[in-house]
Protein backbone atom coordinates (compact mmCIF):
# COMPACT_ATOMS: atom_id res chain seq x y z
CA UNK A 1 0.00 0.00 0.00
CA UNK A 2 1.36 3.69 -1.02
CA UNK A 3 1.18 5.90 2.21
CA UNK A 4 -1.10 8.45 2.15
CA UNK A 5 -0.32 12.53 2.69
CA UNK A 6 -2.92 14.92 3.33
CA UNK A 7 -1.58 17.60 0.20
CA UNK A 8 0.06 15.29 -1.62
CA UNK A 9 -0.49 12.19 -4.03
CA UNK A 10 1.40 9.42 -5.26
CA UNK A 11 0.16 7.73 -8.48
CA UNK A 12 1.58 6.50 -11.58
CA UNK A 13 3.97 8.69 -14.06
CA UNK A 14 6.43 8.92 -16.68
CA UNK A 15 8.70 7.66 -14.40
CA UNK A 16 6.73 4.60 -12.17
CA UNK A 17 5.02 6.33 -9.55
CA UNK A 18 5.34 9.86 -8.93
CA UNK A 19 4.00 12.40 -6.27
CA UNK A 20 1.62 15.33 -7.33
CA UNK A 21 0.02 17.98 -5.98
CA UNK A 22 -3.31 18.05 -4.04
CA UNK A 23 -3.25 21.95 -3.49
CA UNK A 24 -1.75 24.89 -4.55
CA UNK A 25 2.10 25.72 -3.31
CA UNK A 26 3.21 29.19 -3.82
CA UNK A 27 6.90 29.36 -4.54
CA UNK A 28 9.50 29.34 -1.44
CA UNK A 29 6.50 27.19 0.29
CA UNK A 30 7.01 23.84 1.76
CA UNK A 31 6.40 20.76 0.39
CA UNK A 32 7.74 18.20 2.91
CA UNK A 33 10.43 16.75 4.89
CA UNK A 34 12.14 13.83 4.13
CA UNK A 35 12.80 11.33 6.13
CA UNK A 36 15.42 8.03 6.84
CA UNK A 37 18.27 6.71 8.33
CA UNK A 38 21.36 8.64 8.29
CA UNK A 39 24.63 6.77 6.75
CA UNK A 40 27.72 7.99 5.74
CA UNK A 41 28.84 6.64 2.45
CA UNK A 42 31.08 3.47 3.62
CA UNK A 43 28.10 2.53 5.36
CA UNK A 44 25.41 2.81 2.14
CA UNK A 45 23.99 -0.86 1.48
CA UNK A 46 26.17 -2.62 -1.06
CA UNK A 47 25.55 -3.30 -4.10
CA UNK A 48 23.44 -0.52 -4.44
CA UNK A 49 20.48 -0.43 -7.07
CA UNK A 50 20.21 3.22 -8.62
CA UNK A 51 16.51 3.05 -9.64
CA UNK A 52 15.15 0.73 -6.46
CA UNK A 53 17.17 2.21 -3.80
CA UNK A 54 16.40 5.95 -2.56
CA UNK A 55 19.41 7.31 -0.50
CA UNK A 56 20.19 11.32 -1.12
CA UNK A 57 23.23 12.96 0.15
CA UNK A 58 22.83 15.59 2.43
CA UNK A 59 26.16 15.99 3.13
CA UNK A 60 29.48 15.72 2.02
CA UNK A 61 29.66 11.72 3.09
CA UNK A 62 26.29 12.06 4.49
CA UNK A 63 23.15 10.25 2.93
CA UNK A 64 19.77 9.63 4.05
CA UNK A 65 17.77 6.66 3.34
CA UNK A 66 14.25 5.56 2.41
CA UNK A 67 11.59 6.18 4.94
CA UNK A 68 9.17 3.93 3.12
CA UNK A 69 7.10 7.43 3.18
CA UNK A 70 5.67 9.96 0.50
CA UNK A 71 9.26 11.41 0.42
CA UNK A 72 10.51 8.21 -1.46
CA UNK A 73 8.42 8.78 -4.58
CA UNK A 74 9.70 12.15 -5.75
CA UNK A 75 10.80 11.93 -8.91
CA UNK A 76 13.75 13.98 -10.72
CA UNK A 77 13.31 16.79 -13.50
CA UNK A 78 15.65 18.46 -15.13
CA UNK A 79 13.29 21.72 -15.41
CA UNK A 80 12.14 21.23 -11.32
CA UNK A 81 8.81 22.48 -9.75
CA UNK A 82 10.39 22.03 -6.12
CA UNK A 83 13.95 21.84 -4.93
CA UNK A 84 15.72 20.42 -1.94
CA UNK A 85 17.16 22.67 0.82
CA UNK A 86 19.45 20.65 3.18
CA UNK A 87 20.83 22.09 6.70
CA UNK A 88 22.84 19.64 8.87
CA UNK A 89 20.63 16.66 8.88
CA UNK A 90 17.45 17.73 7.81
CA UNK A 91 16.00 18.05 4.14
CA UNK A 92 13.17 20.03 3.11
CA UNK A 93 11.47 20.19 -0.53
CA UNK A 94 10.17 23.34 -1.34
CA UNK A 95 8.60 24.59 -4.34
CA UNK A 96 10.75 26.92 -6.39
CA UNK A 97 7.65 27.85 -8.51
CA UNK A 98 4.00 27.74 -8.00
CA UNK A 99 2.12 24.35 -8.32
CA UNK A 100 -1.12 23.81 -8.71
CA UNK A 101 -2.90 20.90 -8.18
CA UNK A 102 -2.56 17.85 -10.06
CA UNK A 103 1.21 18.89 -10.95
CA UNK A 104 3.79 16.18 -10.77
CA UNK A 105 6.58 17.54 -8.34
CA UNK A 106 9.87 16.92 -9.30
CA UNK A 107 13.77 18.05 -7.98
CA UNK A 108 16.56 18.04 -10.08
CA UNK A 109 18.75 15.16 -8.35
CA UNK A 110 21.77 16.46 -9.60
CA UNK A 111 21.73 19.82 -6.50
CA UNK A 112 22.63 17.33 -4.01
CA UNK A 113 25.30 15.48 -5.36
CA UNK A 114 28.73 15.36 -5.34
CA UNK A 115 30.21 12.20 -5.06
CA UNK A 116 31.44 11.01 -8.60
CA UNK A 117 29.86 7.44 -7.81
CA UNK A 118 26.42 7.76 -9.07
CA UNK A 119 24.71 8.69 -12.17
CA UNK A 120 21.51 7.82 -13.26
CA UNK A 121 19.92 7.79 -17.41
CA UNK A 122 17.26 10.84 -17.51
CA UNK A 123 14.14 10.64 -18.98
CA UNK A 124 11.92 13.48 -17.19
CA UNK A 125 10.60 14.19 -20.32
CA UNK A 126 12.27 17.90 -20.44
CA UNK A 127 12.69 19.42 -23.92
CA UNK A 128 16.33 19.90 -22.86
CA UNK A 129 16.62 17.11 -20.65
CA UNK A 130 20.25 16.46 -19.81
CA UNK A 131 19.94 12.80 -20.76
CA UNK A 132 21.88 11.63 -17.49
CA UNK A 133 21.78 12.57 -13.89
CA UNK A 134 24.88 13.68 -12.36
CA UNK A 135 27.24 15.26 -10.24
CA UNK A 136 26.38 19.20 -9.64
CA UNK A 137 29.97 20.12 -10.67
CA UNK A 138 28.47 18.65 -14.15
CA UNK A 139 25.45 20.92 -14.72
CA UNK A 140 25.80 23.86 -17.03
CA UNK A 141 27.17 26.99 -15.59
CA UNK A 142 24.07 29.04 -15.91
CA UNK A 143 21.76 26.17 -14.33
CA UNK A 144 24.30 25.85 -11.75
CA UNK A 145 24.16 29.63 -10.94
CA UNK A 146 19.98 29.41 -11.21
CA UNK A 147 20.01 26.90 -8.51
CA UNK A 148 22.20 29.02 -6.41
CA UNK A 149 19.87 31.78 -6.71
CA UNK A 150 17.22 29.87 -5.97
CA UNK A 151 19.35 28.57 -2.86
CA UNK A 152 18.66 24.96 -3.31
CA UNK A 153 22.37 24.07 -2.93
CA UNK A 154 23.19 22.15 -0.19
CA UNK A 155 26.42 24.31 1.58
CA UNK A 156 28.88 21.39 1.29
CA UNK A 157 28.43 22.04 -2.03
CA UNK A 158 29.28 25.59 -2.11
CA UNK A 159 32.15 25.33 0.45
CA UNK A 160 33.56 23.09 -2.37
CA UNK A 161 32.92 24.69 -5.40
CA UNK A 162 31.95 28.23 -5.13
CA UNK A 163 34.03 29.56 -1.52
CA UNK A 164 33.52 32.96 -2.35
CA UNK A 165 30.09 32.95 -2.45
CA UNK A 166 27.88 33.94 0.86
CA UNK A 167 24.69 34.78 1.36
CA UNK A 168 22.89 32.40 -0.98
CA UNK A 169 18.79 32.85 -1.77
CA UNK A 170 16.45 34.38 -3.58
CA UNK A 171 16.12 37.67 -1.77
CA UNK A 172 20.60 37.81 -1.73
CA UNK A 173 20.99 38.39 -5.41
CA UNK A 174 24.08 35.82 -4.60
CA UNK A 175 26.92 38.37 -2.92
CA UNK A 176 30.90 38.00 -3.44
CA UNK A 177 32.35 37.11 0.10
CA UNK A 178 35.00 40.20 0.96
Amino acid sequence: MLPQHPYLLIKPSNNGYGVFANKNFSAGEVICEFHGQLYSRETLPQPYDSVEDHYVQIGANLYMGPSGEVDDFFNHSCDPNAGLKITATKAVLVAIKDISPGQEITWDYSTTMDEDDWEMNGNCGFKNCRGKIRDFKYLPPEIQQKYLTLDIVPEYIVRKYFPHLRNLGPNSNVHQSN
